[in-house]
């Protein structure tokens, strides 16, 4: 194995993250009323919405097969493999604003013993979103 650390850089961050979803509209529909995010890219098969730097792009779960082919899509409902952290001032006034837009709370808002407190609620696509402080 050859070390290739001193000829190039490791990324400094992550411009893209794309998740697949069953339904795009809703879940489209749920990012501008929830996130209160304008799209700023769409097509037939996708919506992009950017976070800061980095974009999230939600893909339709029929298009994401050839883009990660051979590997497999999983179904939503067999269960999450992520979480997405966004950083809040104030968590409980968050998931009463959260509340507010008609958003289920998974958990939280509560103190974890790594000193944080946080809530986490689900997208229509199944993606967890946990806010913190």
């Amino acid at each position: 194995m050859t070390d290739t650390a001193s000829t190039t850089s490791w990324p400094t961050g992550i411009s893209a993250i794309t998740l697949f979803v069953e339904d795009l509209d809703a879940t489209k529909r749920f990012y501008r009323e929830v996130f209160g995010l304008p799209v700023a890219f769409e097509d037939g098969n996708s919506a992009v919405f950017e976070f800061g730097n980095t974009m999230i792009n939600l893909l339709k779960a029929t298009a994401a097969r050839d883009l990660i082919a051979p590997a497999r899509i999983a179904q939503a409902q067999t269960g999450s493999r992520l979480q997405l952290t966004l950083p809040v001032d104030d968590v409980d006034a968050m998931c009463k604003e959260l509340a507010a837009r008609g958003v289920t709370l998974l958990n939280g808002p509560m103190d974890r013993p790594w000193g944080i407190r946080t809530a986490s609620f689900r997208d229509p696509g199944g993606h967890i979103w946990e806010i913190a402080k």
